[in-house]
């Protein structure tokens, strides 16, 4: 498949623009021919006007994206992980292009958390009559977040996890234990909203704008998508080992009611650190900063969701 308009009818006027755009490197299960079959007996039509588009790199990606937003296509459909989402969800907040996930990664948190099948071809048919939905966005040192952004042991265990030939709960979990046996964690000053915190050494610290890491790791099962707050999650070394005992409670929706895990909702919040860290923002590692701003942007991005989860409660 190439990057290239492959109408099969003349499209009308009034028909909406959506592009596909393909990560080939996500996954390895499925393929590009496979997801062009899925769009042609799905989405193909008359009403609409349907164009495929590959991801060659991370700029590649944000270019296509951009270029997008100016021709006013009114739907990108991403086929990658929540790394791909990022980088072309960072390209359409603030405008009227919607953006819509077909799941072929590792982690696949944002899509989980809308209950987007995580079978592709499932997810291209859910999502041809899906629902509109405006989202937050998180923002760390500017740069867009839609799941999570990490800043301790919880962000170093990324390292590792990329790692693994294989991805799965398994991987995820041997990787945080690997990571564990080297971080030094460090102190934090944190001010969040009006209210000044500190940790001396905290090993998780991840805030929240959706419910998980990805894996099906619900890191804080409470986070809404739109009400206008992030949740910040912290776990302080001392209280790591009950915790770390518990890890498969990620897993059923209960962490955050462990003893030792600390949940506090935010709008604002300003994170200084000795010598600078890792940062994690949607399963990618960023740059080491030490001090981090993050904020929440309401409902700045519209996506694609399933009407099911537009109706229900827990997203």
């Amino acid at each position: 498949m190439s990057d290239s308009k492959i109408p099969r009818e003349p499209a009308s006027s009034s028909a909406r623009q959506v592009r596909v755009l393909i990560n080939p490197r996500s996954g390895g299960w499925w393929s590009s021919q496979a997801i062009q079959k899925a769009f042609d007996d799905y989405w193909e039509g008359a009403d609409m006007d349907l164009t495929y588009q590959f991801s060659h790199s991370v700029e590649d990606g944000k270019q296509k994206a951009r270029r997008a937003v100016e021709e006013g296509v009114d739907t990108v459909l991403v086929v990658g992980g929540d790394g791909m989402v990022n980088t072309i969800g960072s390209m359409l907040v603030g405008t009227p292009t919607a953006l819509g996930v077909i799941p072929v990664g590792s982690g696949n948190g944002f899509a989980r958390h809308f209950n987007i099948p995580l079978d592709p071809e499932s997810a291209v048919r859910v999502l041809r009559h899906a629902k509109r939905r405006a989202i937050d966005v998180g923002m760390a040192n500017g740069r867009p977040f839609f799941v999570t952004c990490s800043l301790a042991w919880d962000a170093a265990l990324v390292r590792s996890f990329e790692r693994f030939p294989v991805r799965g709960s398994l991987p995820y979990v041997l990787a945080a234990a690997y990571e564990l046996l080297g971080y030094v964690p460090q102190p934090v000053e944190v001010q969040l909203d009006a209210e000044k915190m500190s940790w001396a050494d905290p090993l998780v610290f991840t805030v929240a704008n959706l419910t998980q890491y990805g894996i099906g790791a619900q890191i804080a099962p409470r986070a809404k998508p739109d009400d206008g707050w992030l949740e910040l999650v912290v776990v302080a070394r001392q209280d790591a080992p009950r915790v770390l005992a518990s890890l498969p409670r990620l897993f059923n929706g209960s962490f955050h009611r462990l003893p030792g895990v600390v949940t506090k909702r935010f709008r604002r919040m300003t994170v200084q650190r000795a010598v600078p860290a890792p940062i994690q923002m949607d399963g990618e590692l960023v740059e080491p900063t030490n001090d981090v701003t993050v904020e929440v942007v309401p409902k700045a991005l519209t996506i694609l969701v399933p009407a099911k989860a537009v109706a229900g409660t827990t997203s």
